[in-house]
């Protein structure tokens, strides 16, 4: 039941995958909690992440990586598949090549549900989430030259506002503010709580504890 109510809402409180456009203006940022911060003015990259909502029949589970300790940039950070553009590809197109790339996740075996808010980033890219339903079992196997380990975290615990931390790091004297949603030894932040945090935001507006409990497991 919870599945279906759950599926139901993404479906009519996502944006629709017609509206993309490359140059869409981002609705959500890591400016938001750094109003104060200084943009490089450069024009923004459009890149995707896939977003994969696994329907287990025991309840919901996110799908997420966690980087390779090789890679130039971000090196064991918890992320989302996906990653820049390729020229001429649609967001969903890049979001589950990207899905396929790191992890083998057949985009057959992904219905897109539609599309989060447009996330511009401190590095200077336009992340559109693209959020997809996967009914398990799929066979995952991660390239070890992107993905370190892969792992699922219930919806529920995401989606609960009182798990969203707002946390700091100080660099040479300056402080940055981020979403944090720690769960278990895993510290999911940056941008990838920012976009769990916007898909919160879609869905359940400042806090709807009916819908919250109407979708959890």
């Amino acid at each position: 039941m919870s599945l279906d109510t759950l599926k139901a809402r993404l479906g009519a409180r996502l944006r629709p995958v017609a509206d993309w456009s490359p140059d869409h203006a981002p609705l959500r940022s890591d400016y938001d909690l750094n109003p104060g911060a200084a943009r490089n003015g450069a024009p923004l990259r459009p890149a995707a992440v896939l977003a994969p909502v696994m329907a287990h029949d025991d309840g919901a589970r996110v799908l997420l990586t966690r980087r390779a300790d090789s890679l130039a940039s971000h090196t064991g950070q918890i992320a989302f598949p996906g990653g820049r553009l390729d020229p001429g590809e649609t967001a969903v197109e890049a979001a589950l090549r990207e899905a396929w790339e790191e992890v083998a996740l057949p985009p057959a075996t992904v219905e897109v549900l539609g599309l989060g808010d447009p996330y511009e980033t401190g590095s200077g890219f336009l992340i559109t989430p693209v959020v997809g339903w996967i009914r398990p079992p799929v066979l995952l196997t991660p390239s070890p030259d992107e993905v370190a380990e892969v792992f699922e975290t219930p919806w529920d615990y995401l989606m609960d506002a009182a798990h969203h931390r707002r946390d700091h790091y100080d660099m040479n004297g300056v402080r940055r503010y981020f979403w944090a949603m720690p769960w278990n030894e895993r510290y999911i932040w940056g941008v990838t709580a920012g976009l769990l945090k916007g898909l919160h935001a879609r869905l359940y507006g400042a806090g709807d504890p009916a819908a919250e409990a109407e979708d959890a497991a």
